[in-house]
């Protein structure tokens, strides 16, 4: 009995004999029964915290993996001094540590790939650095890839990027850790990885799409807040085109079209050259007043999805527009006396924090109904009550005071009426030296059926309106 106690105690008292080799057997056991204890969060995979997930997922494999490496160190140090010179402790020692090396690599494995699977979460990408994400991570949640992981489109498949995210990773925790981090965030990423590379696993511009009807409510900041309706018929395109032509997505992406430009602004917002290749042969637009000398010595970009659609998965809104939906869905009620005007002027307003915009919308906005409308206050409390509930979300969900992110900190280059958009190089004056201009023809886009008309009779022909409704 003596002697098979001896035989389990021997490798024991070998790692333990030197401070090192116990210190690494301390960890590795902490680990392993930390483990047994957050097991069932291991297999779920997620927590409800994301700072109690940065504990589970990253910081306990830490210790697990720094008790391992430290116990063969000071195994080598007992074998130093002799403690372990023993003829049979070192078979002894070999037996448990192939005994054990089993057990560790099941729960290394585990830690191993729960903790790369935790930092690809949205919740660690948006979430542990919560000050410096929290406007991507707001807008990220309200926008139509809310359920797609932030590494699928940053990162995407493969080793290679796996591992330049990491590394680039590793400098933004630096920058956090010293509060050196830029406020706002500056977009666009230069580093992104290409939109053909990510964005097309899952969308297809070369595909031809059908022409898209779009409906945008407007609403004036008259006593009646009346609405008017702007209808397009946007072409699409792609593939093989239609009978409008090769549409959006086929003049810019299609079949053997391929695009570069070149721009020093760190936020494209002004692009003074464009090639334009089409099948092989290239033309070159230069903007007016350009060089092209000069204009050649600027960094090179092909053109792809993110160019237009610069903000698909964190879109930030203005207060006109923001206010504008939220009275087409019904979530601020039109039939409140100058709402609209009211609405865009207090999330205008400059306030500190999130608290207190939330008590200066609400004060101000019941204030206005009991001072000018005393019998609208009385009798239509719920609809107040909604409307000032809607305003707070909007001006959450836009502005930011930690993070100096204010109304139109970030462009959102879709379209043309908030931003330069589609005007950037579709301004009429872009010309090559054969004399051609990139167009801008408002139907090679999009067919304007109704410009902020009250009532469109377009609306009621098509079944989406009551006639004199």
């Amino acid at each position: 009995m003596k002697q098979v106690l001896n035989r389990l105690l021997d490798p024991l008292a070998l790692m333990t004999s030197h401070w090192i080799g116990a210190l690494g057997v301390f960890l590795t056991t902490t680990g392993g029964i930390l483990w047994l204890f957050l097991l069932p969060t291991m297999l779920r995979g997620e927590s409800a915290n994301p700072y109690t997930g940065i504990l589970t997922f990253l910081i306990l494999p830490g210790v697990f993996f720094a008790g391992l490496a430290l116990i063969p160190i000071g195994w080598w140090f007992a074998r130093r001094s002799g403690a372990a010179r023993r003829p049979d402790a070192l078979r002894h020692f070999l037996i448990f540590l192939g005994v054990t090396t089993g057990a560790n690599l099941l729960i290394g494995s585990q830690f191993t790939y729960r903790a790369v699977r935790h930092m690809e979460s949205v919740q660690f990408c948006g979430q542990t650095c919560h000050t410096v994400m929290e406007p991507e991570f707001v807008a990220h949640q309200n926008s139509p890839h809310s359920r797609v992981s932030c590494t699928a489109c940053h990162i995407g498949e493969g080793a290679d990027w796996f591992v330049k995210s990491k590394l680039s990773g590793v400098r933004q925790v630096f920058a956090v850790v010293l509060n050196t981090y830029s406020k706002p965030i500056p977009t666009p990423v230069h580093n992104l990885r290409p939109a053909r590379e990510t964005c097309e696993q899952c969308h297809w511009p070369q595909k031809y799409g059908a022409d898209r009807l779009r409906r945008i409510a407007s609403f004036a900041d008259d006593e009646a807040n009346t609405r008017s309706d702007t209808v397009l018929l946007m072409h699409i395109g792609g593939g093989e085109g239609s009978s409008h032509g090769p549409g959006i997505h086929g003049a810019h992406l299609g079949d053997g079209v391929v695009i570069h430009y070149r721009t020093g602004d760190e936020k494209r917002l002004s692009i003074p050259y464009v090639e334009v290749e089409k099948n092989g042969a290239k033309e070159v637009y230069l903007a007016s007043g350009a060089k092209r000398e000069e204009a050649e010595k600027l960094p090179l970009r092909t053109m792809d999805c993110i160019d237009c659609h610069t903000r698909p998965s964190h879109t930030f809104e203005l207060p006109e527009r923001a206010v504008n939906t939220a009275m087409d869905r019904g979530a601020i009620s039109p039939a409140l006396p100058f709402v609209k005007k009211q609405a865009v002027e207090l999330l205008k307003a400059s306030y500190p924090n999130p608290a207190e915009a939330e008590r200066q919308i609400t004060g101000r906005l019941k204030d206005f109904y009991k001072e000018k409308y005393p019998a609208i206050a009385a009798s239509k409390q719920t609809a107040i009550a909604q409307a000032t509930q809607s305003l707070t979300g909007i001006w959450k969900r836009n502005v930011f005071p930690a993070m100096n992110v204010t109304w139109g900190a970030y462009p959102n280059q879709i379209g043309h009426t908030d931003f330069p958009g589609c005007f950037r190089c579709h301004d009429g004056e872009h010309a090559s030296q054969a004399g051609n201009t990139i167009q801008q023809d408002c139907n090679a886009c999009h067919q304007l059926l109704a410009m902020e008309e009250v009532k469109p009779k377009i609306l009621s022909e098509l079944g989406l309106e009551e006639s004199g409704k």
